[in-house]
């Protein structure tokens, strides 16, 4: 969705420009760590080990997510630009590396306290979910993330409103599957499992990324493989579920036991 009228800024304050995607990112990070928070202490998980949790993960997601964003996107920026690496709120985030950076970081903290993860991976899918659909509506404002172009009526592939959609349809399953009572972490790998399902096959191919691979590019119908992420996702999906069963499969990993 391309629509160039939008200003990218909420409002601006003297030299101080409050960017849309900022917001939205915000507050998609404020709902998530509010419910990872208040369904935690419901298992008794300290108070201090989840204040500090929530900081490394949160700062570890948006370093990884800008890291791996520029460098498969503007790599050259190490040397010729750094200081555009900073500018987070002008868009620009990987969100396979915010899942990457946030979940080392919290798997080494959790490690290092001698706690479980399995929960709070969980728990986290709530923001992970809302983020999808917050960031992808700041991507608008941004103008950035945009679909191909076709040779139909609407023009481009609304690119940033699939993401949305994608993020809606894993926030409504995670609550179908909460009550289930599904073990510890099978709701962390399901929903990557299927939200890289879902990036692969719809968003990607009709996603105005370049093709890494160029084996198919129809111009009249806007669609295309393979990007970069397709070619990732058969090898994150393979993980995903390798992990989902590992799960099911650990008898000390029951959630109603915990």
């Amino acid at each position: 969705m391309y629509i160039p009228s939008l200003s990218p800024y909420a409002f601006k304050i003297g030299p101080i420009a409050v960017h849309w995607y900022g917001i939205f990112m915000a507050l998609s990070i404020a709902a998530g760590a509010y419910y990872l928070y208040v369904k935690s202490k419901e298992l008794n998980y300290d108070e201090d080990f989840l204040l500090n949790l929530l900081m490394i993960v949160v700062i570890s997601g948006i370093v990884g997510a800008r890291l791996m964003f520029v460098l498969a996107n503007d790599i050259d920026w190490f040397y010729k630009d750094p200081i555009q690496i900073l500018k987070i709120y002008e868009g620009g985030l990987s969100w396979h590396g915010a899942i990457l950076g946030g979940f080392l970081a919290g798997l080494y903290y959790c490690r290092k306290k001698n706690v479980r993860i399995n929960p709070l991976e969980d728990y986290a899918v709530i923001g992970l979910a809302i983020g999808n659909m917050l960031v992808r509506i700041g991507n608008i404002f941004n103008q950035e993330v945009l679909g191909r172009q076709t040779d139909f009526a609407f023009g481009r592939w609304p690119a940033q409103l699939v993401g949305v959609a994608m993020g809606l349809i894993l926030l409504i399953r995670y609550f179908y599957i909460e009550r289930k009572h599904m073990p510890y972490g099978y709701q962390f790998w399901s929903f990557i499992f299927y939200y890289q399902l879902m990036r692969g096959l719809i968003e990607e191919t009709v996603r105005e990324n370049p093709l890494f691979l160029p084996v198919y590019l129809n111009n009249h119908l806007g669609i295309g493989f393979f990007t970069l992420t397709q070619i990732a996702t058969p090898f994150i999906l393979i993980l995903a579920y390798w992990m989902m069963r590992r799960v099911l499969n650990d008898p000390e990993n029951k959630k109603l036991s915990y």
